[in-house]
């Protein structure tokens, strides 16, 4: 009779939802929580420090003015939201997230204990929109725009998400930037195709900066800058 035994190593779902743009799932891999979406993996609670960058690498590419108002495009485990709410230089911290099932792992799951204090911070608000649509709707403005949606420009993890990346998307980027804001982009690997297009949706001092990781090839920020 076989014996059983535990795998240590083995992932645990915790939740899986089918929504409007597929499967999206949070799982349990020894002390991490994953996020999967339609199979690609996303990200997890191993580090954050490419997040962090994200966000800092955004407000040292501004031009000092105080209280600047920031919008992440992406919740994901929370590392950005998290980092932006503990830095007291940002004014208003808003995120786009479109998955509702990523939502409530924050407001009441197994992501809570990573986001409870920044969504406490009077700075903060979640809005539930699909970052496309809410760049070409709204009629708020920002200083700075932090997209961590995607493994990248080239890497998308929904079909869709490709219109983002082009000269049309990042028109609607540049829309809710005020003159002077900071466009930056987290990127799995560089795409200097990526750049060309930053530079042809009309944004100015386009640049890439290397995230360091333990191997492979360096994660990146994309950065750009609003003219005006």
């Amino acid at each position: 009779m076989p014996i059983p035994y535990d795998i240590p190593d083995a992932p645990v779902v915790l939740d899986r939802r089918e929504g409007p743009y597929g499967e999206v799932v949070l799982r349990r891999h020894g002390e991490l929580l994953q996020i999967i979406a339609n199979g690609c993996f996303l990200m997890d609670t191993s580090d954050g420090r490419s997040e962090r960058l994200l966000v800092d690498a955004a407000l040292a590419a501004l031009d000092g003015r105080p209280s600047p108002d920031l919008l992440i495009g992406g919740l994901g485990v929370g590392f950005s939201l998290a980092h932006a709410t503990a830095d007291p230089r940002w004014g208003g911290v808003t995120v786009v997230e479109r998955e509702r099932a990523v939502i409530d792992w924050h407001l009441d799951g197994p992501l809570a204990a990573l986001s409870a204090d920044a969504l406490a911070d009077s700075r903060s608000e979640i809005v539930e929109a699909d970052l496309l649509d809410y760049v070409n709707e709204t009629c708020d403005t920002f200083d700075a725009m932090c997209l961590d949606i995607d493994n990248g420009p080239g890497w998308t993890v929904t079909e869709g998400n490709d219109s983002l990346y082009s000269a049309a998307g990042l028109a609607g980027c540049a829309r809710v930037l005020r003159p002077g804001g900071v466009l930056a982009v987290w990127s799995a690997r560089p795409s200097p195709e990526f750049e060309g297009t930053m530079r042809n949706a009309g944004f100015q001092q386009v640049r890439t900066e290397e995230i360091p990781v333990a191997r492979g090839v360096p994660d990146v920020v994309h950065l750009a800058v609003r003219p005006g």
